[in-house]
């Protein structure tokens, strides 16, 4: 990576400020179809091709027999459920459908009894999001420049420096994978012992 210019316009590519906010969830339910229009229409941007699918049918009805949100009524998805898929989708591209679906157990039980605000919990997850964002958007700076120094002195330094980046970024991935898969397995056993 050349400059802090080529840094920011990757950041910039990857439309990390793509979400789903309340205020973009109807205050009516929607049936299935509107559910992944509304998602297709909010993640369009972060798609790697553009036959990639954000959301289909068949994982909404993988999601539904999985049990990974409480049940639909009338087929009609409430403003809950956009929330608990929108939490499935950011969690399933790294953590497996069992670990999700314990992720959420207790989530989905609050908040089918009305125990849960959980407008108010979503909230919080946007809040946390954006300032994860901010710490990405440092990180890959730093990354960069790490691998800019690394490379300088080898032959094909742009080529190598990419490389090391990628590595770089794919290192620290997967310590993020880790410490999620821990804090599931640590869930889980604080369950057993209610």
């Amino acid at each position: 990576m050349k400059d802090v210019a080529e840094i920011k316009k990757l950041a910039e590519g990857l439309a990390l400020d793509k979400t789903i906010l309340l205020e973009d969830i109807p205050k009516i339910d929607l049936y299935i179809d509107q559910v992944i229009q509304l998602f297709e229409t909010s993640f369009a941007e972060t798609k790697r091709t553009d036959e990639e699918k954000i959301l289909t049918k068949t994982m909404i009805n993988n999601y539904a027999k999985g049990k990974l949100f409480y049940p639909v009524q009338n087929k009609k998805y409430t403003r809950n459920h956009i929330m608990l898929i929108h939490l499935i989708y950011q969690m399933k591209s790294v953590l497996s459908i069992n670990d999700v679906k314990q992720v959420l157990d207790g989530l989905n039980e609050r908040a089918e009894k009305e125990q849960l605000n959980l407008e108010s919990f979503y909230e919080s997850y946007l809040h946390i999001q954006q300032g994860g964002v901010d710490f990405f958007k440092e990180g890959l700076d730093r990354q960069a420049d790490l691998a800019k120094k690394e490379a300088a002195a080898m032959e094909n330094p742009d080529e190598l420096e990419k490389v090391l980046l990628i590595a770089s970024l794919v290192h620290t991935s997967n310590l993020y994978k880790r410490a999620a898969e821990k804090l599931v397995d640590d869930l889980v056993e604080r369950r057993k012992l209610r």
